[in-house]
């Protein structure tokens, strides 16, 4: 690295900063908060090893614009999935150019953690996690039912066998849903990062979040009836969190760990 890299490194923390702390209501519990934090961390150690060019080549203007109009327009319809896109097409016009050419093929596989490292989700997407809480909660209201319990289910608001259970907020996976697509993609690039459909398969991810996002809030029912409501709403629902993203590390892992042989082959 160069004296004006530096500066470059120096600019993209700072921009960095700034999009975390403008709205610190993200900042919850660190089982929410600190996977987003380390997905900047997770991207430059899995990029590793680092070859840069000896030469300087002027930065491209095309991703410049990009991050421009990213940041002027996000800042001015409050939308922080602007500001991430605007802070990984800067990184990725420095990068791009700095780099030897034979590693930005598997780092813009990578992109897609710079984008994960701000909480967009959380800040933008009430809808997803209304959805999360919604869907989630009709499914476990059904398999209740199924297995013989007495289900009253309205909304996000379930009792089952006379126990109040409400799908709360917490429950909607923004957070946590944002910290399952960290975890889902950096699996996805161990397994598949050089096979020909690595995108493709970074569409499951928001699914298998579904999925995860739905046995949590079955297995809070579960043990709101096996111990006490305040013991599913307490300690259990706060260490579901870091249980979530273990969950999503095993339904990923199960996934693309059956196709990384057939590519490795191909």
């Amino acid at each position: 690295m160069k004296t004006k890299d530096y500066g470059m490194v120096a600019l993209l923390i700072f921009l960095a900063m700034f999009i975390w702390l403008r709205d610190r209501s993200w900042m919850s519990t660190s089982d929410d908060t600190l996977p987003i934090i380390v997905a900047i961390p997770l991207f430059v150690w899995l990029a590793t090893p680092w070859e840069w060019r000896e030469d300087s080549l002027p930065l491209k203007g095309t991703w410049i614009v990009v991050a421009i109009l990213s940041f002027v327009i996000g800042i001015a319809t409050n939308l922080t999935i602007l500001l991430a896109v605007g802070w990984t097409s800067l990184m990725w016009s420095w990068l791009s150019v700095r780099l030897n050419p034979k590693s930005l093929p598997s780092i813009k596989k990578l992109l897609i953690l710079p984008i994960m490292a701000f909480p967009w989700v959380a800040l933008d997407a009430q809808l997803i996690g209304w959805w999360f809480r919604l869907s989630g909660a009709s499914v476990a209201a059904q398999l209740f039912h199924v297995g013989g319990l007495a289900v009253t289910h309205e909304g996000t608001q379930l009792v089952i066998n006379g126990i109040p259970l409400s799908v709360e907020a917490a429950c909607s996976g923004l957070n946590t849903l944002q910290s399952m697509l960290i975890a889902g993609s950096i699996v996805a690039y161990l397994y598949l990062g050089e096979a020909k459909d690595y995108w493709i398969n970074l569409l499951w991810l928001p699914i298998m979040a579904w999925i995860a996002n739905t046995i949590r809030i079955i297995t809070i029912g579960i043990s709101a009836l096996a111990i006490s409501p305040e013991f599913a709403m307490g300690p259990f629902h706060d260490i579901g969190g870091w249980l979530i993203l273990f969950l999503m590390f095993c339904l990923c892992w199960l996934m693309f760990s059956v196709q990384a042989p057939k590519k490795s082959k191909s």
